[in-house]
């Protein structure tokens, strides 16, 4: 654990790609089975920027009352096409991320680019993005994807 806290440190803080690759990989290694699901298995150079969006919002709570609704990134797989390698699908569902990762991938109320494109579950931004009310999760997955579209990622799903 202390060794992703470290190497997702570097990652915000603009760290050179290659030395992320290669921690990275000593740690997977290393410590495979500790990893915590919040960090991404490979480098995406607007990681920081998808942190910094996502940071922006907050669901609106009255009281205790939370909700069901977890909202997700995936990570889509670009390198077909030309500029950014990677891109990102916004989603919401009751289920977790990586229940919802998994449906997609089985064709289960599937995206196409989620089914054809997608890698992991970009769990990190969103943590504080679980168990909000529908409604909450519905206005924040539109605004999250226009919001990480402006910052110039490449942008699929959130409607």
């Amino acid at each position: 654990m202390a060794g992703a806290h470290c190497i997702h440190e570097r990652w915000v803080r603009g760290e050179f790609a290659a030395n992320i690759e290669t921690a990275l990989d000593l740690l997977w290694k290393r410590a495979g089975p500790s990893i915590p699901d919040w960090l991404p298995m490979r480098y995406i150079s607007w990681l920081p920027t998808a942190y910094d969006v996502a940071a922006r919002f907050t669901a609106q709570s009255d009281g205790q009352r939370r909700g069901r609704t977890n909202l997700y990134l995936i990570l889509l797989d670009y390198s077909d096409r030309r500029g950014d390698d990677h891109g990102v699908y916004v989603g919401m569902s009751r289920y977790s991320p990586a229940q919802r990762f998994d449906q997609h991938k089985n064709g289960i109320r599937a995206a196409g680019s989620v089914l054809k494109r997608g890698i992991e579950v970009l769990t990190g931004p969103t943590l504080h993005l679980q168990h909000v009310k529908r409604s909450e999760a519905a206005r924040i997955e539109v605004e999250l994807a226009s919001a990480l579209a402006d910052a110039g990622i490449h942008v699929e799903g959130g409607h």
